[in-house]
């Protein structure tokens, strides 16, 4: 349900909003609503991982190995 909301903003920042809200095709209410949303949601603080980072995890296989050396060894190589 949408309701109706009495803001006093200085003219100068709702000439900007308005604006940046034609440029990106946005209603300023809704860009509002957006903002309010963002910082008000409840799981704001955790990080939600997108469905093809999730679906790249594990693909790699990490063992012990003493990484600091073998960059050593393979830059040894290469300007020897």
């Amino acid at each position: 349900m949408n309701t109706k909301l009495t803001l006093n903003i200085d003219q100068n920042i709702i000439e900007e909003a308005k604006s940046y809200a034609k440029n990106n095709s946005v209603s300023l209410s809704k860009l509002i609503e957006n903002y309010l949303l963002s910082i008000t949601a409840k799981d704001s603080k955790k990080t939600k991982i997108s469905p093809l980072v999730e679906s790249l995890t594990g693909v790699i296989s990490l063992e012990d190995t003493d990484y600091k050396k073998e960059y050593a060894d393979y830059l040894s190589k290469k300007y020897s």
